[in-house]
């Protein structure tokens, strides 16, 4: 046998340093919570800070270094690096809210911020996945975690059940993802999403199993992303879930299957784009409308976060059936604002909620602002920022993913996107009416830490700076 000459071997440890360095502080996290006498709560919680920091500015150096290793599974170039950062301030947010909660709680503080990292890992591979088989294992790594955290506050009975949901039905939809990714690679004869785009190019007719396979990667992907008619886990898992752990699978995990998503329908499915453009036309659409609409007739925050988040996730569609440069860019643009102003309104639910009661209901907020104009405030620029009002970020978004969906020529659907966004104004505006307008004799004592107030201020600087100053 001829030996390996290691060499040769298209494999760069620099593509993947970020990634094993969050690797090392997930590990790191564990072995400290073996030793709960010198690392605490807070000292959990700095570490998992302190490997998102690290992270990424290693992300960041490699801006001047893009490459693509390990066979062509792994690409680094400025697009995965963006979404790799976004994800990494979400999550490193998300820790900075949930410090209080979880001790509040009685959570298991090594393995939430353990799992969160590790989540975390998941979704910088997927963001880097340039074939179907990292693709995969980013999508699991991200599941398998997640499961985990909805089930983490075992004081509950909800967050078990939610757990039950959210594993039941990712099983299905994994199972999904694999039969089409072993579709696909049966007729292409490969998994790297360029070789993939080159199949179809040069066939001109694509058989029936080719289109099984699309099909079944679409659904599964489109689960994990929670467009309709694949939504039906997220306001239940959302509502059962511990509150920070909604807030960050609201942002995390979503943000990264987009980006993949992205990428798999604009390289691997690009010759076929026509057929899925239609499809996908649809599914925004419908997406769009059932959110909003069922997001109107809940009285609890956040299974209205939930319906919203399933909202926003059929604007960000309306970008990619516009399919040119402009929709690519305002996703991005979207996401990075997505973060400020969702992870802004769950901090105050989280800074509201006491270990007897979380005071989850939306009139619980009756009167906030006359008791604690600050929090009050805060919440009402996120809420406008998600409706869309200007001069938010989120008016922005919107106004970018628009206009790129009548570049394109997709004028119902930008009327149909403008539509629900003067729907969505009833749910948003409703809590601010009962922050401003109702006043009760009793009023929640929100628990306001350093992390969460920081959190707060860079929120509503970022929601409002990035509104006036997009460019």
């Amino acid at each position: 046998m001829t030996p390996i000459d290691i060499n040769t071997l298209d494999i760069s440890v620099g593509a993947i340093m970020p990634e094993i360095t969050l690797a090392i502080f997930g590990l790191a996290l564990i072995l400290a919570d073996l030793f709960p006498k010198a690392f605490g709560n807070r000292q959990l919680g700095g570490i998992a800070i302190a490997g998102f920091v690290a992270t990424g500015f290693l992300c960041v150096l490699q801006i001047w270094h893009p490459q693509v290793s390990f066979f062509g599974m792994f690409v680094v170039d400025h697009y995965a690096i963006f979404f790799k950062l976004i994800a990494l301030l979400g999550s490193a947010i998300v820790i900075m809210i949930s410090m209080n909660y979880v001790e509040d709680q009685d959570i298991k503080h090594g393995e939430f911020y353990s799992l969160i990292v590790f989540a975390t890992l998941g979704m910088l591979f997927l963001i880097s996945a340039n074939d179907l088989v990292l693709l995969f294992v980013g999508i699991e790594t991200i599941a398998i975690s997640s499961y985990l955290l909805a089930g983490l506050n075992i004081n509950k009975f909800s967050s078990s059940e939610a757990a039950i949901k959210y594993f039941i039905l990712g099983a299905f939809s994994s199972g999904f993802l694999l039969y089409g990714i072993v579709l696909l690679y049966g007729v292409t004869g490969s998994l790297n999403f360029l070789e993939i785009k080159e199949y179809f190019k040069q066939t001109p007719e694509l058989s029936q199993m080719v289109w099984l396979g699309i099909a079944m990667l679409v659904i599964g992907l489109s689960f994990k992303v929670g467009l309709v008619p694949f939504h039906f886990w997220v306001p239940d898992v959302y509502e059962g879930a511990p509150t920070p752990i909604t807030a960050f699978f609201s942002i995390g995990p979503k943000i990264a299957t987009l980006a993949v998503f992205i990428r798999v329908l604009h390289e691997a499915l690009a010759s076929v784009q026509e057929q899925w453009t239609m499809l996908f036309w649809v599914l925004a659409a419908v997406t769009m409308t059932l959110g909003n609409i069922a997001a109107v007739f809940q009285t609890n925050i956040k299974r209205m976060l939930a319906y919203s988040s399933i909202a926003h996730a059929g604007y960000i569609f309306v970008a990619i059936v516009a399919g040119n440069e402009l929709g690519i860019a305002s996703i991005m643009f979207y996401l990075f604002a997505y973060i400020f102003m969702n992870l802004g309104a769950f901090a105050i639910v989280i800074s509201l909620a006491h270990k007897d009661k979380e005071f989850l209901e939306i009139k619980d907020y009756s009167g906030l602002a006359f008791k604690h104009p600050f929090l009050a405030f805060a919440m009402a620029v996120f809420m406008l920022s998600l409706a869309g009002v200007p001069p938010t970020a989120g008016f922005i978004g919107k106004f970018y993913i628009f206009g790129a969906a009548i570049k394109s020529g997709y004028i119902i659907l930008a009327v149909i996107a403008v539509i629900n966004s003067v729907i969505s104004v009833f749910f948003y505006m409703r809590v601010t009416v009962m922050m401003y307008m109702k006043q009760v004799d009793f009023i929640i004592k929100p628990k306001i830490t350093t992390g969460v107030l920081s959190v707060l201020v860079f929120s509503v600087w970022g929601t409002l700076f990035f509104g006036i100053f997009p460019g």
